[in-house]
């Protein structure tokens, strides 16, 4: 196999020489969310249940990224809201080629190899085979991301207690088939229901053996799963709950962008204010079902309710998805040199619906950049092939005011053998009739470097500030032919702002989806603790603040200790760590970067502040 993988590497750079110059998009070859919250699981795992009874159920809409370990006992994928737009219900579990440490798995090769697996608890399934048990659950091959070849498969297999061993019991090849499909199985075998049963998907991938360049190899070869349900009493034709539910996250509130500087926001907020918080659900029922909206931004960093107020009630048809815009007039004001807004919108159904899946929640920041995209990556985007040496990449970004451009960040991808670690050279221009016009500034020969920060992004600070005002783009330009795998977040389409230059001339990006770059505008925020905002009868206080690898909490004001949970949240809103209310807090898993952090009583937050790790 090995002989095989290189001689496939030499004929892979081979090609390079012979390929015109064109962009690519490749699947990210790591995952830094995956890596650092498995870490913070394996580190902190709760105690679990010998065995779980029936019904076991899950829709994967909690706000964690790997699977819940209350139901399963592996955390090998990838939970999100990103590589789907059709899920069932907000939250998809994705099993594809990176394991639990979010890197490819050391075993990938253009060989059929076993890839991601996902693995229940222990269940007691000790019942008559009168009472129907069925197992059911909704999967899609790809998602907006790779779909897998006519190799690869998705397979599920039961275990069998008494006997120690897993059997094989359903399978399907890989496709392109675009929508999730349903599945029940029907469990009446002996040797299945006994205490103990479990079940397990397991991912058979490929990495493609027709890549020009290492640098291409990334994550390939997706499944998703949604709404997995295990139950008595049940047919072959009952596939899902009686449920009204999210199926896609909340997006920015502004009309352009999804994060920009607090300075230029209050200068234009008059038309970036969106007017609207669009939301979609579904009715997965088969009967019609009354839906109560609701809606409230609340002000971080100030710790108060900034504007609440309802949707009104609709009724819903069956098997019918909504796309809903709630119509406000509320502003984001009175802060001074940042801000950061929760934006929460959640659903009020009848009492027999799940509820985990009637809320959800979007963080909007207002910081020193500018950002168009949703802050993940589902894939790796590059110029490569004849020509694309000096190939130059460029994004087009507007400064409202006089601005002056502070640093450049950027999510390199990881890459297979670490074969993108090139120098590039970092570039600004102005705009010229919607290209890139004059070179305003270049920092050359820096170095490709996978950041440390939330998402991977790489922070290149310019030794001098470069005077913006306007129109204006940034990118790079590239020293040689190999690959570089930027981060492309595939949920968010460019709309003409992303361009590359090869052979002489700028051209449009023909790709679906946007760069993950960020110019880093105006003064730096200041991020001591004599900078927290958030204080008041709200406030969560703990020290240092910035912090290393250990915070402590003050916990004498906090009444009714017990039922209290600490949760710290990235500014995407996706859960990082939870631990039980306790004086010291092991905070070494974390990125460097900015989080929220809760103090929680029964799930409900009670007490607020805001994080700064460094390192």
């Amino acid at each position: 196999m090995i002989k095989k993988v290189l001689s496939n590497i030499i004929l892979l750079v081979l090609l390079t020489s012979l390929a015109d110059g064109q962009e690519i998009v490749t699947g990210i070859p790591s995952n830094i969310l995956i890596e650092k919250t498995a870490l913070s699981q394996t580190k902190n795992a709760a105690d679990l249940q010998d065995t779980l009874e029936l019904p076991f159920f899950d829709d994967f809409s909690g706000s964690t990224v790997i699977p819940d370990s209350k139901k399963w006992s592996d955390s090998y994928v990838f939970i999100n809201d990103t590589y789907s737009d059709r899920q069932i219900t907000t939250g998809i579990a994705t099993l594809d080629a990176l394991s639990e440490t979010g890197r490819l798995y050391e075993n990938a090769s253009s060989i059929v190899f076993e890839a991601d697996h996902l693995t229940s608890l222990p269940i007691n399934l000790n019942h008559p085979a009168t009472d129907n048990i069925y197992l059911s659950f909704h999967f899609q091959p790809g998602g907006i991301a790779d779909p897998p070849e006519e190799n690869d498969s998705l397979t599920l297999q039961f275990y069998a207690p008494a006997e120690e061993k897993w059997y094989s019991v359903w399978r399907v090849a890989g496709n392109t088939y675009p929508d999730f499909k349903a599945v029940t199985i029907k469990i009446e075998q002996p040797k299945y229901l006994k205490k103990g049963f479990m079940f397990r998907f397991i991912n058979y991938a490929s990495l493609s053996a027709n890549m020009i360049d290492p640098s291409i190899a990334g994550n390939c070869d997706q499944w998703n799963l949604d709404y997995v349900l295990l139950d008595r009493n049940r047919n072959a034709g009952d596939t899902i709950y009686a449920d009204v539910a999210f199926i896609r996250p909340v997006r920015s509130l502004l009309n352009t962008y999804e994060a920009m500087p607090w300075d230029q926001f209050i200068k234009v907020y008059t038309f970036e204010m969106g007017d609207s918080i669009v939301i979609q659900y579904r009715n997965n029922d088969v009967i019609p079902r009354n839906v109560t909206r609701s809606f409230e931004i609340w002000d971080v960093y100030n710790n108060k309710v900034s504007h609440t107020f309802s949707g009104g009630a609709s009724n819903i048809a069956p098997l019918t998805s909504v796309n809903y815009s709630a119509k406000h007039f509320y502003t984001f004001r009175d802060n001074s040199d940042s801000a950061l807004f929760r934006i929460k919108s959640w659903l009020i159904t009848d009492d027999f619906d799940p509820k985990q899946n009637d809320t959800v929640v979007y963080y909007q920041h207002f910081g020193n950049y500018f950002a168009f995209d949703d802050g993940s990556a589902e894939g790796g985007y590059g110029v490569n092939g004849l020509g694309s040496r000096n190939a130059m990449v460029a994004f087009r970004f507007r400064s409202f005011s006089q601005d002056t451009l502070r640093a450049i960040s950027i999510c390199f991808n990881d890459s297979y053998m670490n074969s993108n670690i090139r120098s590039l050279d970092l570039m600004v221009w102005n705009n010229a009739g919607g290209v890139p016009g004059t070179l305003l500034y270049s920092l050359e020969e820096v170095l490709v470097k996978q950041g440390e920060d939330i998402n991977g992004f790489h922070t290149y600070t310019f030794p001098v500030p470069v005077p913006v005002n306007g129109y204006f783009y940034i990118g790079w330009r590239q020293r040689s032919e190999t690959f570089l795998n930027v981060g492309l977040d595939l949920n968010t389409l460019h709309g003409g702002k992303q361009m590359y230059w090869i052979n002489g001339n700028w051209n449009v990006s023909q790709v679906a989806g946007t760069l993950m770059i960020r110019p880093v505008l105006g003064r730096s925020i200041n991020t001591s603790i004599n900078d927290q905002i958030i204080d008041g009868s709200r406030s969560l206080h703990f020290w240092p603040n910035p912090a290393g690898d250990y915070i402590n909490i003050d916990i004498e004001n906090i009444s009714d200790p017990e039922s209290v949970c600490i949760t710290i949240f990235d500014l995407q809103g996706r859960k990082m760590l939870s631990y039980p209310l306790r004086n010291r807090i092991d905070i070494s898993s974390l990125s460097r970067g900015l989080f929220i952090i809760t103090a929680e009583k029964n799930g409900v937050p009670a007490l607020y502040s805001r994080l700064v790790k460094t390192r």
